[in-house]
């Protein structure tokens, strides 16, 4: 099979990122994105999906973290796009429930070549950490617009450090299954994705 990884970048006035990835990975992975939490956020995404991820992003986080966080969801969704190709062979839909002490995180993921996201993210903080708890929902949106996949996500729980981890862990146990080779088809009535 051929070596599923993809190195890319993308530069604005407001971010200079770059971002390597293999979904055939081992979850190594070595992050720095100026915002400690979604660098450790991005560790379990990459950790728990068996994902080799490499992002190294400079971003106007003194204005504030939107930015940075934005770019990186729209990048890391082109890099997957193009690591996924033409779709050939793929499960192509998959699901995570992870739980992280109070919290339970549901992630469902279409790979389907159309993007959508529903996502049922509450938080009690405006931040933890050095993130803004607005910008978790605000990532997945960017990735699923980017990678022109569907995301369903929903998480409870007290604690919104638990529950931010759980949604990322989820997203990248759904994401890798959902990538999985398993056969020779295009997974769709129509032939094509």
């Amino acid at each position: 099979m051929e070596k599923r990884k993809k190195k890319m970048e993308r530069k604005t006035s407001e971010t200079d990122i770059e971002i390597s990835l293999n979904i055939d990975g081992e979850g190594q992975y070595d992050i720095n994105t100026g915002i400690e939490f979604f660098d450790h956020m991005l560790e379990s995404f990459s950790k728990h999906g068996f994902l080799d991820l490499e992002v190294k992003a400079k971003g106007d986080t003194t204005v504030d973290d939107h930015h940075t966080i934005e770019d990186v969801g729209i990048l890391l969704g082109e890099v997957f796009k193009e690591v996924i190709g033409d779709k050939k062979g793929i499960k192509r839909m998959s699901h995570a429930i992870v739980p992280m002490d109070d919290a339970l995180a549901t992630v469902a993921v279409d790979i389907s070549g159309r993007s959508y996201s529903v996502l049922n993210l509450k938080f009690k903080k405006p931040k933890v950490g050095d993130l803004s708890t607005e910008n978790v929902e605000h990532f997945f949106e960017s990735f699923a617009n980017s990678a022109k996949i569907n995301i369903n996500a929903e998480v409870e729980g007290e604690n919104d450090h638990h529950k931010i981890e759980a949604l990322f862990k989820a997203f990248a146990k759904a994401l890798k299954d959902a990538s999985r080779v398993k056969h020779d088809k295009i997974p769709s009535t129509k032939g094509s994705l």
